[in-house]
């Protein structure tokens, strides 16, 4: 009898034994995968039962935030530094209540692998989990602003809210109506035509004064003596030349036809010739809410007939200020521009971007599409 007791109890300690082992093996990875996500598909089967086992001990520290009232603060990661480092530092900065449950919870979900260098801007009114969540997109301290050849003002601002800047679209149009000193030389009305078209590598806390005058900056040290020199035999000065750079850019579609087009206008000019180019009606008609554009296209009749002094259709000479801004091809063309007798062009009927360049009236007409 003793003898089967004895027997009894060590088949109920086996028993135990593997009861033991299928809830380690079962319950605990299971329960740890409802509560936190799957376990990193890298970790071995005994890292994932002992993570897991870890997070379940960790219990709701992992989602209740150090103070539900902690206000931000920046945190920077720097190239290579360890996970562990990461850690310490997050609770040293009091921004997590515990370093280890942190790395435990970045180990057993992989994201440990997948932390960005960089700077971050955390609270410790968030979760351990929602820290780990992110800490895997860093902000990065510059961003890039990139402005095209032939867009007005208007344009640039609308690209600003997903630039990643700080600046509202009315506060940079305010602040472009009083040009930065740098500019002083070309003597601008406003900034239109000075925003040289580039790609602005900006830190993200730059400010509208500050982005005015770096792309200012940016335009006066493209604009060499050779440039003003050019300029000067048109019989332009800086600012007039931009004016006429601005509507080359928006006429020419081929760059390579910017210095014949530049001498059509040049040529109109010096016998006080209109210049009857659409882009200045289109700039004088403003946003055309229909069609969203600021670029009305085609022009009406009565389009061409609208009463604003950048009508060049019916007033003589260059418009008040330029249209567009001009890239550097255009302010090139215009200050070495090809020698040629026109004084009218029109674009080529096969839709390729290219014009043709007739010396009267009638030639022009002659050059209409079918």
């Amino acid at each position: 009898m003793r003898r089967y007791q004895i027997h009894f109890i060590l088949a109920f300690i086996v028993l135990l034994f593997f009861a033991c082992i299928i809830l380690v093996l079962g319950y605990i990875p299971a329960r740890a995968t409802l509560l936190y996500g799957p376990p990193a598909s890298a970790l071995s089967i005994s890292d994932t039962i002992e993570y897991s086992t870890r997070l379940l001990l960790h219990g709701d520290a992992l989602i209740s935030p150090l103070d539900p009232n902690g206000t931000e603060q920046t945190f920077r990661i720097e190239q290579g530094e360890s996970v562990s480092s990461v850690t310490t530092r997050l609770e040293e900065s009091a921004i997590i209540n515990n370093a280890e449950y942190l790395y435990d919870y970045l180990v057993y979900t992989g994201l440990d692998t997948t932390l960005q260098a960089g700077e971050y801007i955390l609270s410790p009114a968030l979760s351990i989990v929602d820290i780990a969540n992110e800490l895997q997109d860093a902000t990065p301290e510059d961003i890039t602003l990139t402005i095209l050849s032939g867009w007005r003002m208007e344009e640039i601002a609308a690209s600003l809210p997903t630039s990643g800047l700080d600046i509202s679209p009315e506060a940079f149009i305010s602040a472009a109506q009083t040009p930065p000193q740098v500019l002083d030389f070309a003597s601008p009305v406003t900034m239109e035509g000075f925003f040289l078209p580039d790609s602005y590598l900006l830190p993200r806390t730059t400010n509208v004064d500050q982005l005015l005058d770096i792309i200012a900056r940016n335009f006066t040290l493209h604009i060499t003596d050779d440039m003003r020199a050019g300029f000067s035999a048109q019989g332009l000065d800086v600012n007039q030349a931009v004016i006429l750079a601005s509507i080359v850019e928006r006429e020419s579609i081929q760059n390579e036809e910017m210095t014949l087009i530049a001498s059509v206008f040049i040529n109109r000019l010096n016998i006080g010739m209109t210049l009857g180019s659409d882009p200045t009606v289109q700039y004088a008609l403003g946003f055309d809410s229909l069609n969203q554009t600021w670029w009305t296209n085609p022009l009406s009749l009565d389009d061409l007939k609208f009463d604003s002094p950048y009508n060049t259709y019916i007033y003589a000479g260059l418009p008040p200020t330029p249209i567009s801004n001009p890239s550097l091809d255009a302010l090139n063309a215009v200050a070495f521009p090809e020698s040629s007798p026109y004084y009218y062009f029109q674009a080529k009927c096969d839709k390729s971007g290219f014009h043709t360049f007739a010396v009267t009236f009638d030639e022009h007409l002659a050059n209409g599409c079918p």
